[in-house]
């Protein structure tokens, strides 16, 4: 009797687990190198370059995850994360250098251009840097 229960406790949790089963990522990967463009309402124009490399281990469906860093010259480097569903993107950043509070959150639409890169336009709010900030970007797959 005891190894009845036995194996029916372990045919319940194994299937338990089957249903939990993580679907493969089928969501477009956007890994690589992008030049950017930006417009930052208190620092004005500024170029930079974002490198955004998928975590496969974290992605799933058409759902992306994404080690991000920007690096601006003149400014530093502001490693980050991104989360994707399909074409859309909230990217989390911060200057390495924290005594700015230069951090903030992004929002992107991802599409490809004429050449068939990946581009992508982001809006980006920073609550604490100066008193508050916003900006753009638009950013091309190299």
């Amino acid at each position: 009797m005891r190894f009845v229960l036995s194996f029916i406790v372990l045919i319940a949790s194994s299937l338990s687990f089957a249903a939990h089963k993580i679907p493969a990522f089928t969501g477009p990967d956007f890994t690589g190198v992008y030049q950017c463009k930006g417009l930052d309402m208190h620092e004005g124009e500024y170029k930079g370059k974002v490198t955004l490399k998928l975590k496969k281990e974290h992605s799933q469906a058409q759902y992306g995850s994404y080690d991000f860093l920007l690096e601006v010259p003149g400014y530093g480097k502001y490693p980050g994360h991104m989360a994707a569903n399909g074409l859309s993107a909230a990217m989390h950043f911060a200057l390495e250098n924290q005594s700015t509070h230069d951090f903030g959150t992004g929002i992107s639409q991802f599409s490809k251009n004429a050449k068939g890169q990946w581009q992508f336009h982001k809006f980006y709010f920073e609550p604490q840097f100066k008193g508050g900030n916003s900006g753009f970007e638009d950013c091309v797959k190299q």
